[in-house]
């Protein structure tokens, strides 16, 4: 990777694990003797506002907000924040995204229908790439919900865009979540990985 910079943009909903997300990113990296940069901006996330992280690698990283245009790769916990956010998606970039739709706040007050549908076709038509993992499939088969950020996390190493595999995040996983949970959580890994064959 050497002076090339690689950066990648996470955004969702507050509770759904991004920050975490992020950090097993950043943290695979430096495992890997990678130099990492991480951010958040968290808008009343307690309240199930917007979450976006920016994660970057490389020596020459000159700040650890992502410019606009300068996102190899975007993560996306909800399709409609996916969406909100492609701005930072470099041209032929990739999208890794969670079909399943959080109702914003604006649309549970106008009585507007919402199910994210829209959002996905959008980001298929402006996505270099786009990976869609069945994340119902997933979370039946680890037996929680709450393995969606990892099987996510899984995805990005499966695509190959931020030069980190699936070793390096399994090695990432296992400093960052609790032994209760490491099995589950690496299940989910390994099979958020296997969606990207499919981009």
């Amino acid at each position: 990777m050497s002076s090339e910079i690689k950066s990648c943009l996470l955004c969702g909903g507050g509770g759904q694990g991004t920050v975490l997300a992020s950090r097993i990113i950043a943290a695979a990296a430096m495992e890997k003797g990678l130099f990492a940069r991480t951010a958040e901006t968290i808008g009343m996330a307690q309240r199930g506002g917007c979450v976006v992280s920016h994660v970057r690698i490389g020596e020459d990283v000159p700040s650890p907000m992502i410019p606009f245009g300068g996102a190899d790769v975007l993560i996306g916990f909800e399709p409609g924040e996916a969406a909100r956010n492609i701005a930072y998606l470099k041209k032929g970039g990739t999208v890794i995204v969670c079909t399943k739709a959080v109702r914003p706040v604006t649309a549970s007050l106008s009585g507007s229908g919402y199910d994210g549908k829209d959002a996905l076709q959008y980001l298929k038509n402006n996505a270099g790439r786009c990976c869609i993992p069945d994340m119902e499939s997933i979370c039946k088969e680890c037996g929680s919900e709450k393995v969606v950020n990892i099987a996510l996390v899984g995805a990005l190493a499966g695509c190959g865009d931020m030069g980190l595999d699936i070793a390096d995040m399994e090695r990432a996983v296992s400093m960052k979540v609790k032994k209760n949970y490491l099995e589950m959580n690496l299940r989910a890994l390994k099979l958020g990985a296997g969606y990207a064959d499919n981009i």
